[in-house]
């Protein structure tokens, strides 16, 4: 998103004001690109419903909607959308369990949950607790600087990291909205994920945006002395 098409406060004001139309950014934080189906079934809507406020978020520029076959998918502008939303999410409370199928899906974002691009939860801040422990990250009260290369991080965590070109920051505190503590975002948290995801230690859920630790991602952790049980 450009300093051109950014909208205006107001603008945005009444983009946000909307809660259903917060809960559809708010799905959209898992960084899958999602048909109105999908996020109507997530959010609990009629699909007309959510086609309308997918419209006017991308009149406001914060979500981008694209055709694949058939279906139009949307997925947020970029990661400055993510982390305004992310924000939002700091400021409130968690939504209320009201049945098992609410618990457990509380307690999987809870656990492990993508953030736009990087890992997030109770997974994501043990990988940040050890990245600055081991030296990859050293904390400057609150800023953090990247320590080390890629080779020694994909070798201490046994996958493949490879960082993206591209003009955002390698690595950078992003406050976990669940348990205010920080994980790593920048490229370096999205290859982290990225090779999570590649080595078959995570995998995506259907229909949220919490990530399943596998058998063999659970064993791998356990050699980190992380947790994942």
């Amino acid at each position: 998103m450009t300093d051109r098409t950014r909208p205006s406060l107001d603008e945005l004001g009444r983009a946000f004001a909307e809660p259903t139309r917060l809960r559809v950014l708010r799905e959209l934080l898992g960084g899958t690109p999602l048909p109105a189906g999908a996020l109507a079934a997530r959010i609990g809507v009629a699909p007309s419903t959510v086609s309308a406020h997918l419209a006017r978020l991308e009149e406001a520029g914060l979500i981008e909607i694209e055709n694949v076959g058939r279906a139009r998918e949307a997925r947020l502008a970029d990661q400055t959308v993510a982390d305004a939303v992310e924000s939002l999410l700091r400021l409130s409370g968690e939504d209320p369990v009201s049945s098992l199928s609410a618990h457990d899906r509380r307690t999987a974002l809870r656990r492990a949950r993508r953030c736009y691009d990087h890992l997030a939860g109770d997974l994501g801040i043990a990988i940040a607790d050890r990245a600055i422990a081991d030296g990859w990250i050293t904390d400057h009260d609150g800023s953090w600087l990247f320590a080390a290369d890629v080779g020694t991080v994909g070798a201490a965590l046994g996958i493949p990291v490879t960082l993206t070109s591209s003009s955002r920051p390698i690595v950078r505190p992003c406050l976990d909205w669940t348990e205010r503590r920080p994980h790593i975002a920048g490229r370096l948290g999205a290859a982290i994920l990225a090779g999570m995801l590649q080595a078959g230690w995570l995998g995506r859920r259907r229909d949220d945006r919490a990530l399943t630790i596998t058998p063999r991602g659970r064993e791998h952790f356990a050699a980190l002395g992380i947790d994942a049980s």
